[in-house]
């Protein structure tokens, strides 16, 4: 699919002064806010912009100021595996 947009011409200069695929950046953006509703999943995200790794994916989301939910369970989890890593010297 594809759509249109119409920007007055002034402001479209102004827009692509600072540099970037104006049309790129619009559908960034898109992406970005729909992810953030809910209303497109990870996969989704990824395809629709071309990203092939879940790190560049991160970094998408971080540089649009998205930020992925972290709970308290996560925190453990993490907490309780790192634990199960660490290695005592003394023993």
């Amino acid at each position: 699919m594809n759509f249109t947009v119409q920007i007055p011409d002034d402001l479209a200069k102004r827009l692509t002064a600072s540099g970037g695929d104006l049309s790129r950046r619009a559908l960034e953006a898109l992406a970005a806010e729909e992810y953030k509703h809910d209303r497109l999943t990870k996969p989704e995200l990824q395809r629709l912009l071309g990203i092939e790794t879940s790190f560049q994916l991160d970094e998408f989301l971080k540089a649009h100021d998205v930020w992925i939910e972290y709970t308290r369970e996560d925190a453990e989890r993490e907490r309780r595996s790192l634990e199960r890593l660490t290695i005592n010297p003394r023993a």
